[in-house]
């Protein structure tokens, strides 16, 4: 009997937990927020030191004789150390060693020169150490559980401290409460994902950059695991300076994204904004990267055209209405907007009406066919030399334009011999024929069959544009005002380039637009632009009922894309708001964290810090969670890959070294997928 009992008791979670062994002293002062510990430096050098920062338990139970512990001391309380704290007698004792060594007259002691007597070495050896409460471990229901807080404290209670180390310290930093593990699993019942993921190892605990004692062998490098569905649906922030890691862990993120789809058989989509190029392209640093790991399923994107890339530019005689929004942006930002025509046309509407409406879809067909002619005029190249366009003109007002290019045609002449554009006009043929309709139309307004004017107020305006010349024949610039949009166009696209990534997307691809050429300007309309389709169209899905599709956005360099001034309604503030819900998920990097927008910030539930180098970023970030406990170590340590993480599962801050992304290990799991 009393041996089941013992078994009992060694399963406990508490008595796990606490190592006799690696005691290190007792708290001598407690309130809800923090504790005071002494301890002695024979206790720390047993335990291979108390680094800063690194995580202590206290108890006031004996694990050899738990089953005697009244119920009320059944806990464990979670601490963290954040600095020194000054013991009653710390004034004696300096004076004391001052004392001592103002006698001395070697500089290495020996047994013949002892430094002090016994007694007083050991009364030297005494120091105190301030903690931050972070919770109190308790079991029910055979489950383990963490109040992030502490219930009550008793003044006079004997608690005593130990350094979890080992499987302890796994317990700890690995800590997710049963209600957020059926949570995750309903989170991921709802993503689609019926499989059971477990938890993926992204590095090992660590509390400083100086690891020779807390870290010296692998059997003290305890493994820090992240739950996979803490990522999905979710915001994620990687904050560091430039080569303090940060690309490593998206890295691994992107590795982990395309586990839980290639194990659980669900798409899931993943874009990478590419400001440097290093996803896109392989590099001798990073040997390997993401486009050569998953050849088969990366979709590449870039500015110019390249070998292996599609171009992320518009076709604007095609993809009309993108293109054309781009257009008025271009004006708008240049300035060239005051000419009554130039307004006209920024209010034009290029949306196709029913086609049952056949006159007012001829009028459409008719200045459509005008703003193609204009592109063509303003320098933008066709998508093939002999392009054409086509719009239907009744035969009136084919005689008027023909007898207007051709003086000496009489009305009589046979008029198999005047060019019909229903059966096309090449762009030069289109430009001379609209001018031809525009001077006659301002001579006596041509008329449809139905009697209307045919040129309504929109096509005039932009006949106005082609001629270069207002109603009243006076000069304006026109179709020059469009010229600085042309770097936005591409002739050699044939579908509108975010509706092409979101089918990408939805067939769970990894698109990388690699944005490290090419005009700045340009990168951040388009980036913006395709941001604004997976929003818009995946919030439609969610509108209309449907299930939407699971995306990845990765943003490297966030900073240079989502401002901290941007409006609220702005596409990447209302992403990161409210994208979870239509299950699109934003991990973004920067070292600027100061410069992102606070909304952004505000929704994020995982954070990676590593080395920020100056103290407003760091101000900045202690706003969140227990970062600010972090605040002197993220200043000081540059070491790469030292990061500190909080994740939606965890209820605290973890120091973890991550580990280095291995291509080569990846790979060989595709290999064996695929067997």
């Amino acid at each position: 009997m009393l041996d089941n009992i013992s078994m009992l008791l060694k399963d406990d979670y508490l008595v796990q937990m606490l190592q006799k062994d690696n005691f290190i002293g007792w708290v001598y002062s407690i309130d809800y927020d923090y504790a005071l510990i002494v301890t002695n430096d024979l206790w720390k050098a047993k335990v291979h030191g108390i680094p800063h920062n690194c995580f202590l338990i206290a108890a006031l139970f004996d694990p050899d004789n738990y089953q005697n512990t009244p119920e009320e001391e059944r806990e464990i309380i979670l601490l963290r150390v954040i600095g020194t704290a000054k013991l009653p007698q710390d004034d004696d004792m300096i004076r004391t060693k001052i004392d001592n060594y103002q006698r001395q007259t070697e500089i290495f002691v020996n047994d013949l020169n002892k430094d002090f007597d016994d007694i007083t070495k050991n009364m030297l050896q005494f120091g105190g150490l301030e903690c931050r409460v972070l919770g109190t471990f308790f079991v029910r229901d055979n489950e383990l559980w963490l109040g992030s807080d502490i219930e009550s404290f008793a003044v006079a209670a004997r608690l005593n401290v130990y350094r979890p180390k080992g499987k302890a310290l796994d317990t700890i930093v690995n800590y997710v409460d049963p209600i957020r593990k059926n949570k995750a699993i309903e989170d991921a019942r709802a993503l689609g994902i019926n499989n059971t993921i477990k938890p993926f190892k992204i590095g090992t605990v660590r509390y400083t950059s100086t690891d020779r004692l807390h870290r010296g062998n692998d059997e003290e490098k305890v493994p820090f695991y992240i739950q996979s569905s803490d990522f999905l649906a979710r915001r994620t922030a990687v904050l560091g300076m430039t080569r303090t890691g940060k690309s490593n862990m998206i890295k691994q993120i992107v590795s982990v994204v395309k586990r839980i789809s290639d194990e659980c058989n669900v798409k899931i989509g993943q874009i990478i904004y590419d400001i440097n190029g290093e996803y896109a392209n392989a590099n001798q640093q990073d040997q390997g990267a993401i486009s050569e790991i998953y050849k088969d399923d990366t979709i590449r994107y870039r500015m110019l055209k390249a070998e292996g890339f599609k171009e992320l530019q518009n076709n604007f005689y095609l993809q009309i209405q993108e293109g054309f929004n781009i257009i008025c942006n271009v004006i708008k930002e240049d300035g060239n907007s005051a000419a009554a025509d130039v307004q006209t046309f920024l209010n034009t509407s290029f949306d196709e009406p029913d086609k049952e409406d056949r006159g007012l879809h001829k009028r459409w067909e008719v200045k459509l066919a005008a703003y193609q002619t204009m592109l063509h005029k303003a320098g933008f190249e066709p998508p093939s030399k002999d392009y054409k366009v086509y719009f239907e003109a009744n035969e009136n007002v084919r005689k008027a334009v023909y007898n207007y290019i051709n003086r000496n045609v009489n009305d009589n002449d046979d008029e198999r011999d005047i060019k019909n554009p229903k059966n096309g006009l090449t762009l030069r043929e289109a430009e001379e024929w609209f001018l031809a309709a525009r001077a006659v139309n301002r001579k006596s307004p041509l008329k449809s069959s139905s009697g209307e004017n045919w040129l309504d107020e929109e096509t005039k305006a932009i006949l106005n544009m082609i001629a270069c010349k207002n109603d009243k024949d006076s000069y304006m610039n026109g179709y020059k005002i469009l010229v600085n949009a042309i770097k936005y166009h591409s002739p050699r696209r044939s579908q509108e380039v975010g509706e092409e990534v979101y089918n990408y997307l939805l067939e769970g691809k990894i698109v990388i637009l690699d944005l490290s050429v090419g005009d700045a300007t340009l990168r951040d309309k388009i980036s913006k632009q395709i941001a604004q389709v997976i929003f818009n169209k995946s919030m439609g899905y969610f509108i209309e009922g449907k299930t939407p599709p699971n995306i990845v956005i990765y943003i490297e360099e966030a900073h240079n894309l989502i401002g901290k001034d941007m409006d609220l309604t702005e596409t990447w503030p209302r992403l990161a708001k409210e994208g979870a819900k239509y299950r699109i998920s934003l991990v973004y990097a920067t070292q600027e964290v100061s410069s992102i927008h606070p909304n952004i910030l505000a929704n994020t539930e995982n954070w990676f810090i590593s080395h920020l180098n100056n103290e407003k970023e760091v101000k900045e970030l202690s706003k969140f969670y227990d970062f600010s406990d972090f605040s002197k170590s993220i200043l000081r340590a540059q070491d790469v890959g030292f990061a500190r993480v909080k994740t939606l599962s965890s209820p605290f801050v973890v120091p973890v070294q991550i580990d280095k992304f291995e291509p080569g290990k990846e790979i060989e799991r595709l290999k064996l997928m695929k067997k």
